[in-house]
């Protein structure tokens, strides 16, 4: 017999229970201990090193593995290729799902990627791929972003191994590279038709359930000086000063396009940011700067078409009201990552669902809200599978020194990912064994 899905009978919640008591607290944390320690910089050998870690680890829970090595050239020439910044040689796809016939019910989605670790004296003296334990934190690059929401999404389906859990609709996990610098692994996931009705991406919430994402844009602008000796300065015009109003242009573009946002964006206050990331000019000390090199990332609006944000910004520019930027234009491409936004569909039962499960772990309303950042999100949204963030983690640490995860998040959200799952894809209740006839050992 086939338990339906989202039932609250006795067996129903007798099934959940042993589930969740097949949850390994002690080993998701040192699995997650173990997935920090991977290096895994986006484009280097250790982010492959990690796929075949998750692609092991998968098969070991019972799932049939689909490992593949992507055709970066047919890929960077596809239709909606979403852009990378870092170096890449290699990538491989994971996909792991659970048997059953048809498409699977439910994604649970996490990326192997991290992004580089900065200064090493920032971390004061701590190996940013430890995994340094303190009480119930754990620290590190990518413990936040995102290894504890692929531990978690790891766990889950140990958890249904180790209870015997034979599931009605399948099941599947995406292991993905590349989401820091753009989203190919994601892309090419989708290109290689692993879909699904609904997927959960477990990047950090801070304990709430984010149903939109905003774009990100890269961009690269060239500001133009005229090249003089320093002793004869005025000679010259020096593209640092010559920067300077593209600069205050941008920060005016900025208001402009944050004056009406999407109530999801509720408490933030700059939900669309545009920042300048680098910025080189000159190349020796005693010379007056003919170029101005800015790099930076530009937000997306909700349901904003990416090449209506380009336009904006090229606009903002070109109407400087400056001498030397009238004959000298600020030249404006777009390299690396372009993220557009992305949301789920309104009234979708995905939210719901997450929504009750959260409640009956953590006895509270996870409540939503919009991201100000970009992610895979936008392209499971545009390949047809309505998504949503739940994860473990504090976004206000990804990407820092300070890099840490809340264990009793990761906890939290393990649960609550294992009770989606069973009410989503439902449960073959005949097909329950037993685990000590099954000769499984949890890791």
């Amino acid at each position: 017999m086939n338990d339906v899905t989202g039932r609250t009978s006795n067996a129903a919640r007798t099934l959940e229970a042993r589930v969740l008591d097949a949850i390994d607290e002690a080993g998701t944390v040192r699995l997650l201990a173990d997935l920090v320690r991977v290096p895994s910089i986006t484009g280097t050998d250790a982010e492959s090193d990690l796929q075949d870690r998750c692609a092991r680890l998968l098969a070991e829970s019972g799932l049939d593995v689909d490992m593949w090595k992507l055709d970066l050239d047919a890929l960077r020439s596809g239709e909606g290729f979403p852009g990378t910044e870092a170096d890449r040689s290699e990538g491989y796809g994971v996909v792991g799902t659970t048997e059953g016939d048809g498409e699977p019910a439910l994604i649970l989605q996490g990326h192997v990627d991290v992004v580089p670790t900065g200064d090493l004296a920032k971390w004061e003296g701590q190996d940013p791929f430890g995994a340094r334990l303190t009480g119930t934190t754990l620290h590190g690059r990518g413990a936040c972003d995102m290894k504890a929401g692929l531990a978690a999404n790891l766990a889950v389906v140990r958890a249904l191994r180790q209870a015997g859990v034979r599931l009605a609709r399948p099941l599947a996990l995406h292991c993905v590279v590349s989401e820091e610098d753009g989203g190919l692994g994601a892309f090419a996931t989708l290109a290689r038709g692993h879909t699904g009705e609904a997927a959960v991406i477990t990047e950090p919430t801070s304990g709430k359930i984010i149903t939109a994402n905003a774009g990100a844009l890269t961009f690269r602008l060239e500001v133009a000086g005229r090249a003089a000796h320093g002793a004869t300065r005025y000679e010259g015009v020096n593209a640092i000063e010559a920067f300077w109003p593209v600069f205050q242009a941008l920060r005016r573009l900025e208001r402009e396009r944050n004056r009406d946002v999407d109530p999801l964006f509720a408490g933030n206050a700059l939900p669309y940011p545009i920042e300048v990331g680098t910025v080189r000019a000159g190349d020796w000390a005693s010379s007056v700067p003919d170029l101005l090199v800015a790099e930076g990332r530009m937000g997306v609006r909700l349901d904003e078409d990416p090449a209506d944000a380009r336009a904006a910004l090229e606009g903002a520019l070109a109407e400087l009201d400056d001498p030397w930027l009238r004959r000298n234009p600020v030249a404006v491409t777009w390299p690396g990552g372009q993220f557009a936004s992305g949301r789920l569909p309104e009234g979708h039962p995905l939210l719901g669902e997450m929504a009750r499960a959260v409640a009956d772990v953590t006895g509270g309303d996870p409540g939503t809200t919009a991201a100000p950042y970009g992610s895979d999100l936008r392209l499971y949204a545009a390949g047809g599978v309505p998504a949503l963030h739940y994860g473990p983690g504090d976004v206000r640490f990804a990407h820092a020194p300070r890099e840490q995860v809340d264990l009793r998040e990761l906890r939290d959200v393990t649960r609550a990912l294992a009770l989606l799952v069973l009410r989503r894809c439902g449960v073959l209740v005949d097909a329950l064994v037993d685990v000590r006839q099954s000769g499984y050992s949890a890791v």
